[in-house]
């Protein structure tokens, strides 16, 4: 019998990437089932419009990075062959204390000579600890697990000598790291440091809205989507093959398939029942590897008109408010915008911990944290969202001792060949770590698929 019964769990960036790519390297038709609990498909990339005019906004993933400074780019490449058009982006400004610091002259001006040379030196032995090739390269290499990965990036930031120095690098990248120095490694605290510098990468996102990106894999993908199909059980059936248990408006639904991926984000993986002791255990332990949770919270605001050009020229900065976060100038996206639009992107404990406040209290706590230049375009604000990512990605990823890449993607090999998960979550919590693991997964699958049918002759 053919062996060509796909089930994927997760109609995210993972799993519709796993799918798209497994179809364009399976060498024969597959019959490929998609189960997503909520009623679309695209996970963490999700661009959305307001009320009040028709303006778009990333409630989700804002930006793509680009890896092209040092080699191939996979995700760009994936980009470009969906058809898709970029806009670049940049930003190097932190605000501070109310003040716009872009370069070494500016740090020295707000906070002395001693404080530009400790961030300078900071800065040189960064970029000294690690290459752009080795950069690149991170996310498959295991000689990370050594004492600098376990050690926490807190030990490194104590180490500056000027206080205002280690507030500045905090600042600039807790936003990205969307967790605290003392709950990630050395090795994640660097590599969110150096992507601020374009030797190491560059960022864009996609005109038009990132959305574009799902949606087009799902419409060059033959699959079937089974949307607000919440999966409670994968287990091994009554014929030997992969069962999944699903819950559709209350209703269970079982479907046999042979071969399973697992696309969720880790905090999810639990939500779901594993049959059989052993592959049970396989998965808590998977979980446990990887369970480092970290936090983002975007309020995203329109205004009447963009009042900061002028005064902020780049697609984004930071800002020294809820201990860093990032704020994009979201209509800087389209050129021909009359409206204006910021997002506010809160990492870490500080997401956490407001998101459980209303949505007006989070807005205007934004409103609140605008820079004193720029607090009377308060007046323009027509309309606030906000949109809660809580625990969706992972401080550590890779977990504090990484595996190598089949153990990451195969939790139980012995008796479940037959079962894979794909997460950004393995990697780097990026994009383009999320499409390592889907096409790691999509190579290894496809032949799996061919090995089997070629037995079955």
């Amino acid at each position: 019998m053919t062996k060509n019964r796909v089930g994927i769990v997760g109609g995210g960036p993972g799993g519709l990437m796993t799918a798209y790519l497994l179809q364009k390297l399976a060498d024969r038709p597959l019959r490929t089932t998609l189960f997503e609990a909520s009623d679309r498909l695209g996970g963490k990339i999700m661009t959305r419009k307001f009320g009040t005019i028709p303006a778009i906004y990333e409630a989700g993933a804002a930006e793509f990075y680009d890896y092209t400074p040092v080699d191939e780019d996979p995700l760009r490449q994936l980009v470009a062959e969906l058809g898709l058009s970029i806009n670049a982006m940049g930003g190097s400004s932190v605000i501070i204390n109310h003040q716009v610091l872009a370069n070494l002259d500016d740090i020295q001006d707000q906070f002395g000579h001693g404080t530009r040379m400790a961030y300078a030196e900071f800065d040189e032995r960064a970029r000294g600890s690690m290459s752009p090739r080795e950069f690149y390269e991170s996310d498959f290499a295991e000689a990370l697990a050594t004492s600098q990965t376990v050690l926490r990036f807190d030990s490194v930031l104590s180490a500056i000598g000027e206080p205002a120095a280690q507030q500045f690098i905090e600042c600039l990248i807790h936003s990205d790291l969307a967790t605290e120095p003392e709950k990630t490694s050395i090795s994640y605290g660097l590599q969110n440091y150096l992507m601020n510098h374009p030797a190491y990468m560059k960022l864009y996102s996609i005109e038009g809205g990132n959305e574009q990106l799902p949606q087009e894999l799902a419409k060059r993908t033959h699959l079937t989507a089974r949307l607000q199909h919440k999966v409670n059980r994968i287990a091994r059936g009554s014929t030997g093959d992969l069962r999944v248990t699903s819950t559709h408006q209350g209703i269970l639904q079982d479907e046999d398939f042979d071969f399973v991926v697992v696309a969720l984000p880790n905090d999810a993986v639990p939500s779901i029942a594993y049959g059989g002791a052993r592959l049970a255990a396989a998965m808590q332990r998977h979980h446990h590897q990887y369970d480092h949770p970290a936090h983002y919270l975007r309020m995203t605001l329109l205004f009447d008109q963009p009042f900061w050009r002028g005064k902020l020229t780049e697609s984004y900065c930071m800002l020294d408010r809820f201990h860093g976060c990032c704020l994009y100038d979201e209509s800087a996206r389209d050129p021909d915008a009359r409206h204006g639009v910021l997002g506010w992107l809160l990492g870490g404990c500080d997401a956490k911990e407001l998101s459980v406040l209303p949505d007006d209290e989070l807005i205007e706590l934004a409103l609140k944290s605008l820079p004193d230049f720029l607090a009377a375009g308060r007046r323009y604000f027509l309309e606030g969202r906000v949109h809660r990512w809580i625990g969706a990605v992972n401080a550590l990823p890779g977990g504090i001792v990484p595996q190598n890449p089949d153990q990451r993607h195969q939790p139980e090999p012995l008796e479940h060949s037959d079962l894979f998960v794909v997460g950004d979550y393995l990697f780097d919590s990026t994009l383009n770590g999320v499409l390592d693991s889907a096409s790691y997964v999509a190579g290894w699958l496809a032949a799996n698929l061919a090995d089997a049918n070629d037995t079955d002759k």
